[in-house]
């Protein structure tokens, strides 16, 4: 439920960072530094009225961070939820004694009687759209026959075949949903539809059951049930009858699901159906964060099987998958591999090659946009040709390196720097009121940080000679960019308690002075101080704790 909060608004108003404490700070530990940031910034302390006045701010803030982390209450729900938490309607009628974890299980009540009430105007529409390729010409022809006819060397490529469906979900109640689905086929000039209506219900926390109606011009008319229910915690069983009319009578059918979870990765399914296609299935699937394992057998009329998987997933940022698999019945051997990225916030584009006997060799295109599939089914040749399997594992990795470097990284580069843009301007004012109130905390400081220069100077001990916040550009292919950084010495400074200065795992734009110079950027903090006579230099990630002096920092002046 966190996810749904603006994180933006959580980091622009960091209590913790404000005062510079850790998330685990002890009532003790809040009230010493509400109690020194209070000197700091007491307006009495002021006789300008602009600082006088500007002191006042502060000290306000300072004073609404304390009052929030020193209650146990409302430092809970900023912990789970930030800020914004704390403005959620319904928290007034919030028992005092709660625990984090009932103060969570609170929230996400309030969130779901906000949710029910815009239920009404939510649905959920998915797609396929389906297009198979008969390119067979390309790899598997007589040359012979079309010596003599106009346009004979031209290989022949054509749409065979074409599915589309579509469905939508219509929310009734809280706990009855309607979901109306549609399909259209066509394979070699035939075609038909269907479209199906099911009534979904909730029956507890524990299972839930569907009735279907469908009709087509295909199969007839269709009434089925379904019901799932979880039996155990680790245990559940789903169960699905119906009845196709057709003219050639009616024909039942019955399917049911048994599941167990083996342990917290691993999921055992016994399935067992009878009907048209009896036949009864076992299978163990294993899905971790770096990897996904299936194992499937099959007893059954007309196909009988036994199949292996695997997919590994890579942990960078474009989600990326390589897999492989082998199955093995009555019907032939079919092995498959192939890979999948995400190539934007919302597609994922893959390619599967499928090799087998008698089946030949397939490519197959997927694209996932959203809620949308698209499925490019590309079958190449009904032989084993080495020089089909070579172009449908080169081809689609040229293309895709082709597009990723003049398409895709382009696109998404210039979508990154549009939503940088949106975020500078949505935040441009509150950036603006920030940096007024570092630069007032500046003014303020000045005092203070005259007397603890002068102390520390005394017992050759921390002075900071320069400090900068922001964005750095060390890259040299980076260079045309601008570093976007603003000066923090005196913020710094006024840190520094007995020759020590600690900052916390919180994000450094929050402290007293500091500003945000580059919304949605890297930030970075880079320190030029001197102990006890000698330099040193750190450079110190926006998020990174830091403790200062470390003998690691120091600057080898040795030639």
């Amino acid at each position: 439920m966190a996810s749904a909060l603006d994180i933006d608004e959580i980091g622009t108003d960091d209590y913790y960072s404000l005062l510079n404490v850790r998330r685990e700070a002890t009532q003790e530990e809040l009230k010493a530094a509400y109690r020194r940031l209070c000197m700091l910034y007491h307006p009495d302390k002021h006789r300008d009225p602009e600082l006088k006045r500007q002191a006042e701010q502060l000290f306000n803030l300072v004073h609404e961070a304390y009052e929030v982390l020193s209650d146990p209450q409302a430092r809970a729900i900023y912990d789970i939820y930030g800020k914004r938490g704390l403005d959620v309607e319904g928290w007034e009628v919030v028992e005092r004694k709660r625990t984090p974890a009932e103060i969570r299980e609170e929230y996400e009540r309030l969130q779901r009687e906000r949710e029910e009430r815009r239920l009404q105007q939510r649905t959920n529409p998915k797609g396929t759209i389906s297009v198979g390729i008969d390119a067979t010409d390309l790899f598997d022809r007589y040359e012979e026959d079309y010596e003599d006819t106009a346009g004979g060397g031209v290989p022949h490529v054509e749409i065979n075949k074409m599915h589309i469906s579509q469905s939508i979900e219509a929310p009734l109640t809280t706990r009855d949903t309607a979901i109306l689905s549609g399909s259209l086929s066509t394979h070699n000039g035939n075609g038909g539809g269907t479209i199906n209506l099911v009534m979904r219900r909730v029956t507890s926390a524990k299972g839930w059951g569907e009735v279907e109606l469908g009709a087509g011009d295909t199969h007839g008319p269709l009434f089925g049930m379904k019901i799932f229910r979880n039996l155990t915690p680790r245990f559940f069983v789903t169960a699905q009858c119906g009845l196709q009319f057709s003219s050639r009578g009616v024909r039942p059918g019955f399917t049911t699901v048994l599941a167990r979870h083996l342990d917290k990765n691993t999921m055992g399914y016994l399935q067992w159906r009878w009907g048209i296609q009896s036949s009864m299935n076992t299978s163990i699937v294993r899905d971790t964060k770096s990897s996904h394992f299936t194992f499937a057998m099959q007893l059954g009329i007309p196909h009988t099987f036994m199949m292996m998987s695997y997919q590994y997933k890579f942990q960078d940022e474009d989600q990326t998958k390589i897999k492989g698999s082998v199955k093995s019945g009555f019907f032939g051997t079919v092995v498959e591999y192939g890979a999948e990225r995400k190539i934007s916030r919302h597609s994922v584009l893959g390619a599967t090659v499928s090799v087998g006997v008698p089946q030949g060799v397939s490519l197959k295109i997927k694209l996932n946009r959203a809620s949308q599939t698209y499925f490019f089914p590309i079958h190449l040749t009904d032989q084993l040709l080495p020089s089909a399997v070579f172009y449908a594992t080169v081809g689609p990795l040229a293309f895709y390196l082709a597009i990723q470097q003049l398409i895709i990284r382009p696109y998404v580069r210039a979508q990154k720097e549009q939503e940088l843009d949106k975020q500078r301007e949505s935040s441009a004012s509150n950036i603006a009121k920030k940096k007024q109130e570092a630069e007032a905390a500046v003014l303020l400081m000045q005092e203070s940080v005259r007397r603890i220069i002068e102390a520390e100077e005394s017992r050759m001990g921390l002075i900071i000679l320069n400090a900068w916040y922001g964005k750095f550009v060390t890259d040299n292919s980076r260079k045309h960019e601008r570093a976007k950084v603003i000066d923090v010495t005196v913020p710094l400074q006024c840190l520094v308690k007995d020759s020590k200065l600690i900052l916390t795992e919180t994000t450094k734009s929050g402290l007293p002075g500091f500003y945000d110079p580059c919304v949605g950027e890297e930030k970075s903090l880079k320190v030029l101080y001197q102990f006890r006579g000698v330099m040193h230099q750190v450079l110190s990630g926006d998020t990174e704790p830091l403790r200062i002096p470390k003998q690691s920092h120091r600057i080898d002046t040795d030639t």
